[in-house]
């Protein structure tokens, strides 16, 4: 005679409860032991996207995807106008050049994950794929920052010693300038950039942009990272804020040289000379700053507004400097009015 009870069949709710208990019990943990992975070179880590509004992304693609799509045509609008305009193969033009396609790298870098996390994709990216993109990214900032400086410089000369333009930004001389921001932006940050290849992320690979940065991979690391740190903040240092510095001083003189004109009239055409730079010297600085503030000062945010300050940084500069500069700058403006009369008939 088998003694033995029968097995208890559990009501349908009860059971239901059951397995949901333990489903949220421990889906966690299983996620942590997959994100906190020891191995160096095949870790993956989770891009964030924008934290509790994921039912809202097939919306926030369009915005996303029109951005992207006026950065890349308004880059390359000037780009093309430059490049065949005999007329505007100048040295100012040859700067706004390297500023439209810094920026429009800048917007390439990013929107290969931005999208596709807003369509909707695997969220997930590969360390050496997350190195390779903040590399481009933080690279191209010290590069627009670089650049701005230069157009800087080439409005001092212009205004200040504009019998000498000619002689002092010779075609070689904008050669080696290019080369040398080439070579400041992208050359002092490989040290850092390798050593982050090595170093071992013990927290949860969570990313709190729909981008790579260097400041978010610092906090996963468990390794030793005063090296990077303080690296970091020379290279600031050294390019972001000695640009500032250097543009402020420029425009010192610039003033002081303009203040000297005794008409009006010329004072007036001096100006116009640098307004599209002013403002593009505004459009990069203040969401950098802004970023820079709100990742130190602004740890009690919203998710939502570092991710919204990460996408302004990104974002509005590529966006805004064709609109400048094809609104403000005159001969570029008649040639792109030019260019669509051309299409349309």
């Amino acid at each position: 005679m088998n003694n033995s009870l029968p097995p208890r069949i559990l009501p349908p709710a009860q059971y239901s409860f059951t397995l949901a208990c333990f489903r949220d019990s421990l889906v966690p943990q299983l996620q942590n032991i997959c994100l906190v992975s020891p191995s160096m070179n095949t870790s993956f880590f989770l891009l964030t996207g924008f934290s509790g509004l994921e039912q809202q992304y097939p919306w926030l693609c369009i915005p996303f995807f029109s951005i992207y799509a006026v950065v890349v045509l308004g880059n390359c609008m000037v780009l093309h106008v430059i490049w065949t305009e005999p007329s505007l193969h100048q040295p100012m033009f040859y700067f706004l050049a390297m500023l439209a396609l810094t920026d429009l790298c800048m917007n390439l870098s990013t929107m290969y994950t931005v999208l596709r996390i807003l369509w909707g994709f695997i969220q997930e990216i590969s360390l050496d794929s997350c190195i390779a993109q903040f590399y481009f990214i933080h690279g191209l900032s010290f590069m627009e920052s670089s650049v701005l400086l230069a157009m800087a410089f080439d409005c001092y000369i212009a205004i200040c010693n504009p019998l000498c333009y000619s002689s002092i930004l010779t075609n070689s001389r904008i050669i080696k300038i290019g080369l040398t921001i080439l070579g400041r932006s992208f050359f002092f940050i490989i040290l850092p950039i390798i050593r982050l290849k090595f170093f071992h992320y013990c927290h949860p690979h969570i990313l709190s942009h729909s981008f790579c940065l260097h400041q978010d991979l610092l906090h996963l690391a468990c390794s030793d990272i005063q090296f990077n740190s303080y690296c970091a903040l020379m290279l600031v240092i050294c390019t972001l804020l000695l640009d500032a510095v250097l543009i402020f001083l420029s425009y010192i003189l610039i003033l002081k040289s303009v203040l000297a004109i005794a008409s009006q009239e010329e004072q007036h055409k001096s100006f116009q000379t640098c307004i599209s730079h002013i403002c593009s010297v505004f459009v990069f600085y203040i969401p950098t700053i802004s970023l820079t503030m709100v990742h130190h000062f602004g740890k009690h945010l919203s998710p939502i507004v570092h991710v919204l300050m990460g996408n302004i940084y990104i974002l509005f500069p590529p966006l805004i400097n064709p609109i400048i500069y094809s609104v403000k700058t005159k001969q570029i403006h008649s040639r792109i009015l030019r260019l669509f009369s051309l299409k349309r008939y």
